[in-house]
């Protein structure tokens, strides 16, 4: 090393202290399980899931996995 580090005496400050962001455990949600399944899909619906999910930035196995999660949401109550 040819430059040698010049040390000083300055005072150093500390970062001001904050407070806890983070929710409390039982706040927090536990991962999922996923399970692959095979699904046979028409080409024509292929194509228009993965255009879609081209236009945003998504693979289109997301894509069918959003849409099931809302159908499920959207419809949870009526299967009986």
């Amino acid at each position: 090393m040819k430059n040698k580090i010049k040390y000083t005496d300055e005072n150093l400050e500390f970062g001001e202290i904050m407070e806890d962001f983070l929710p409390p455990p039982e706040k927090l949600t536990l991962k999922e399980i996923k399970v692959q399944i095979p699904v046979e899909l028409t080409e024509t619906n292929l194509s228009f899931l993965k255009e879609k999910a081209d236009k945003n930035n998504m693979s289109y196995q997301n894509l069918i996995e959003l849409i099931i999660n809302e159908y499920i949401k959207q419809n949870a109550g009526n299967f009986t």
